[in-house]
């Protein structure tokens, strides 16, 4: 019998289940909204590149922004190539409050050589849960290593000529820039090659930003200024005290013919001759014709006083282009806007940017050439350090090993079984055979290859010279030597710093090594995998500013040049160089603190050239030889890492097939540096360099985070002066 209910309660629950039911509509959509909201809180957008143009063996901005509308949290965003198994993985940690928008740039390494390339982003919060993700993001373009990039800053983007038939990756962009997505990293600068920066555009450009460019241009960008109005100067105090002229008024130039006259002649940018009598191609730009519009309206120019630099075109009156050295780099200050009539409708123009960002000729004479690469200098620099516990088989031992087996399985086991008549026991002795055999080759494997944990960093630094301080940028091979299958931390202390692997490693331009690499701010730190008894090689790219740590002077005296050196160091340097006017001298030791005056003969020492020939004739095999697994040690071993540094510092001397610097026609001696690495120009244009070895010495912290039963750290420094005459 069921229980007694009171009839009131029993109405009391009916009503209140019958509310309940009419609520759960209500109920479920306020529960999907909220999924819903929290799906959409979090944005993420990200720019990979210069406009979306990489830059093969270079580095490039990434550029994530978030904006979070949702409940704050801490999150890692994660960056991956979306080919060739994704060997690295950059981490970045972010902050993200409520209602917050933020902006990170981090430099990444391009390491394809051929064909496009997408990534993957995701980000993370503190539980690992994904918030948001960008998968496979295409780029525009990955720019072949042999054509300049060519940036701009500016509202309106300068055109390039149309060319003739060539492949996509011969064919150069302009990646047109915007100020609030321009990098405050310099390294994630470097590979442009020529940056236009309008007057205008230039006063949205923060401090960090200022400093990125500046770097970039001193230690060997191109940089363009054009001018459009005298009033965009105030308040740009850095910009102001860049320019070669202090410019003060604006005027109209009736004839501005001279555009005409150096878009047609031989001169490059430089003002020197791109171009040489008995040259295989002639000079395409000499069959321009002139644009009798654009000649017959007067062009808008801002005049003032010349303060440094040479009139490229134009007159001392009327200067139209002025260039100026800054640091290693080149300052080209249009005193006009491109932007503006009659420049912009200029029939010519195209031709002019081309020009101005040294576009290879045979691309406009023909459409094609050939652009192909022999082997990365991150090769050759790793064949100085690279462990030498590392012992290789030559390939005769490997074929008489082969051949002993095959003897053995074969006709010495058919015949000794045969012989004691148990031929049914071949089934119990090929095993037997093929046992001891795989014990005999890790023995062999163990004595060729077992040794202890290693660590071996050779510096390049760069010098630029700022009053009483220098910047120093430098170059960090490291390289690691692993008895076992392990993990390493490497980490950098420097302000702006970052890591990548070894270029061209396995042939095709893939990243070969596997790290997690966690950008801190402009820093990092990395976990980095190391194979069982092998060597990886891992490059820090670095940034910083300091006391100055060589002073160079050099005058030019009848038939002498006077060096004059000043070594700040605690530390003493040999094997001290200079290079001037194609020429190379030894110019002996320098303590530490020591300061001396060499006297040189113009045509002592030994040619340049020469000594690059000497020295890097041999880098194409090293550098095919090192991950060899059978062969000679010393085929891939740089035994005189000091001279051969040096050697590797000039690498595009070794390649030429012209008197001037123009080669685009390379092969399999042909050497891919990261840009601003190669020096050749700054003897060419009349500089002297300074190359100074400083063994078991460094500028910078080890990047080694673990023990290391061996170790070895060395530097060469360069430092760069005009020739005072």
């Amino acid at each position: 019998m069921p229980p007694c209910v009171h009839p009131s309660f029993r109405a009391t629950r009916t009503g209140l289940l019958l509310r309940r039911c009419r609520q759960l509509p209500t109920l479920l959509l306020l529960y999907f909204l909220l999924l819903t909201q929290s799906g959409a809180a979090v944005r993420l957008d990200v720019f990979v590149g210069y406009d979306g143009i990489l830059s093969q063996g270079g580095f490039f901005p990434a550029i994530f922004e978030v904006y979070n509308d949702g409940p704050g949290f801490n999150g890692i965003i994660e960056l991956t190539p979306s080919q060739f198994g994704q060997g690295q993985l950059r981490q970045v940690p972010i902050e993200l409050p409520t209602g917050t928008l933020k902006r990170i740039t981090i430099p990444v390494f391009s390491a394809q050589q051929y064909g496009s390339m997408s990534w993957n982003v995701r980000l993370l919060d503190e539980k690992q849960r994904l918030r948001a993700e960008t998968s496979s993001r295409q780029i525009r373009k990955n720019n072949a290593f042999t054509i300049p990039l060519f940036g701009a800053v500016t509202r309106v983007t300068p055109p390039l000529p149309e060319l003739k038939s060539t492949g996509p990756d011969l064919r150069p962009l302009v990646a047109r820039l915007q100020p609030n997505l321009f990098p405050d990293n310099p390294i994630a600068l470097e590979s442009l090659d020529t940056l236009y920066l309008s007057s205008e555009k230039a006063l949205e450009l923060k401090v960090n930003q200022v400093n990125a460019l500046l770097g970039w241009l001193n230690s060997g960008g191109h940089l363009v200024v054009g001018i459009e109005q005298i009033v965009h100067l105030n308040g740009l105090d850095w910009l102001r005290d860049l320019l070669p002229a202090e410019l003060t008024t604006l005027t109209a130039a009736p004839n501005h013919s001279a555009l005409q006259d150096w878009l047609t002649s031989d001169r490059g940018r430089t003002g020197r001759s791109i171009f040489t009598t008995g040259d295989f191609h002639p000079n395409p730009y000499s069959t321009l014709a002139p644009d009798r519009s654009f000649e017959e309206r007067p062009l808008q120019i801002t005049a003032g006083k010349l303060r440094d630099g040479e009139i490229l075109i134009g007159s001392e009156q009327s200067p139209l282009v002025i260039t100026a050295k800054r640091g290693r780099g080149q300052l080209t200050l249009l005193t006009f806007a491109p932007e503006l009539e009659p420049f912009a409708s200029w029939n010519n123009r195209a031709h002019f940017w081309s020009k101005m960002m040294d576009m290879p000729p045979e691309l406009l004479e023909k459409g094609e050439y050939n652009a192909y690469a022999g082997y990365s200098i991150d090769g050759v620099f790793g064949s100085m350090i690279d462990s030498r516990q590392i012992r290789k088989l030559p390939v005769g031992w490997l074929l008489l090993l082969l051949v002993g087996y095959l003897v053995v399985i074969g006709p010495l086991d058919r015949y000794w079984l045969k012989k004691i008549g148990r031929q049914m026991l071949t089934w119990i002795t090929f095993p037997v055979y093929v046992a001891l055999f795989s014990v005999l080759i890790y023995f062999i494997g163990y004595r060729l290859r077992a040794g202890e944990t290693e660590w071996n960093e050779l510096h390049i630094v760069d010098v630029f010279p700022i009053g009483e301080r220098a910047g120093l940028r430098g170059h960090t091979y490291g390289s690691v030597y692993s008895p076992v299958n392990a993990t390493y931390r490497l980490a950098s202390d420097q302000a702006i710093a970052t890591v990548r692997g070894e270029f061209m490693r396995s042939g095709g331009g893939q990243e070969a090594s596997r790290a997690v690499i966690r950008q801190r701010g402009n820093s990092f730190d990395a976990d980095v995998s190391v194979p069982v008894w092998t060597s990886e090689m891992f490059v820090c790219e670095w940034w910083k500013q300091g006391g100055l740590p060589l002073r160079l002077s050099v005058k030019e005296k009848g038939d002498t040049f006077e060096i004059t050196v000043e070594n700040y160091l605690d530390t003493r340097l040999n094997n001290t160089m200079v290079a001037v006017s194609g020429r190379l001298y030894s110019v002996g030791e320098f303590g530490a603190g020591e300061k001396r005056t060499v006297s040189l003969r113009k045509y002592a020492g030994e040619s340049l050239d020469g000594f690059v020939q000497n020295y890097g004739g041999r880098f194409a095999t090293a550098v095919a030889q090192r991950h060899q697994a059978f062969g000679s040690d010393e085929s891939w071993r740089i035994s005189d890492p000091a001279r051969s540094a040096v050697a590797a510092s000039f690498i595009s001397r070794l390649q030429r097939n012209r008197p001037n610097q123009n080669q685009y026609s390379y092969g399999y001696n042909y050497a891919v540096t990261p840009p601003g690495f190669d020096l050749s120009e700054l003897v060419n244009r009349g500089d002297a360099v300074f190359l100074a070895w400083a063994p078991g010495f460094a500028m910078v912290k080890p990047l080694n985070q673990f023990p290391a039963r061996r170790s070895q750290r060395d530097s060469l420094l360069r430092i760069a002066a005009p020739v005072q005459r």
